[in-house]
Parts: structure tokens; C-alpha cells; sequence
């Protein structure tokens, strides 16, 4: 387990710590995702809400109109800090915790799966398992 990782938006206005380990790692192609944080796919990692810690600054928050789904972001810079999923964890882009911990993703933070590879918009070659949709469902051939 990795000590706490202090991450900061782009202009260094907020900062926040993860502590422990992500709960999940995954590049996410659902349709959500993609349109929620506007990426061809979400390379992300998933948190209890007790994990990550508000060091300083605040964040604005935006809640879908539909889905139960929410995204904080800098109100000075704009950088989208973290999302919250419907089961109420905190979902954190891999580019924001790759700067932070100076470039790369720690390893044990790596994707580890991609989820609903089916709504797929690329292909994308590597070794991991590609669930076509959740990790419980029927994997990519």
C-alpha cells in the first residue's frame, strides 16, 4: 500500500490526498462516462469517500440532470477533479494522479480491466481483460 498521494488541479488551488489503495482501476467505454467527462474513454480509479481527503481549497460541484452521478472540478482553473459514481465512490482521473506523483502512474494504481468494451469508440491493444460489459459479464474475444 502507497502512503497518501497529494494531488492538486492545474492551478494548484484545490489539493487533496488519497489514502490507502483505489478500490478499482479500469479504462471505463461507457457511453456515460464518455459523454460525463468528454474522453474517448475514462482511465480512471475508484475510491471510498473516506479515502480521499479535502486539503485545501473548495470545489464546485456538478450533478448530471439524469443519471446519479456528480463531478467537482476548480472553480479558478476548471480541472475536473474527481467524479462521484452511482455507489458513491470517488472516481479519479489517471492523468491528474500520474502528474501528481510525477509523471507515471504509481503501478499499483494501473488499470487493471476495461469495462464496457463493447460501446468501444477504439480499439485498443493491450494484455488486460476487456469485459464487454461490467467485470462480472462476458469478456471481448
Amino acid at each position: 500500500m502507497m502512503e497518501a498521494l497529494t494531488v492538486a488541479c492545474r492551478c494548484g488551488s484545490v489539493r487533496y490526498a488519497l489514502n490507502g489503495a483505489p478500490a478499482a482501476r479500469a479504462h471505463c467505454h461507457c457511453e456515460t462516462c464518455r459523454d460525463f467527462y468528454g474522453v474517448t474513454m475514462l482511465s480512471a480509479t475508484a475510491w471510498p469517500p473516506e479515502a480521499l481527503t479535502l486539503l485545501s481549497g473548495e470545489v464546485t460541484r456538478y450533478a448530471h440532470p439524469h443519471k446519479q452521478l456528480s463531478k467537482a472540478f476548480c472553480a479558478q482553473c476548471g480541472e475536473t477533479l474527481f467524479g462521484t459514481n452511482r455507489l458513491g465512490m470517488r472516481v479519479v482521473p489517471n492523468s491528474i494522479v500520474a502528474r501528481a506523483a510525477g509523471g507515471m502512474l504509481p503501478a499499483d494504481w494501473q488499470p487493471a480491466m476495461h469495462l464496457f468494451y463493447r460501446y468501444r469508440l477504439i480499439d485498443v491493444v493491450d494484455t488486460l481483460t476487456k469485459y464487454l460489459e461490467g467485470w462480472d459479464g462476458p469478456e471481448h474475444q
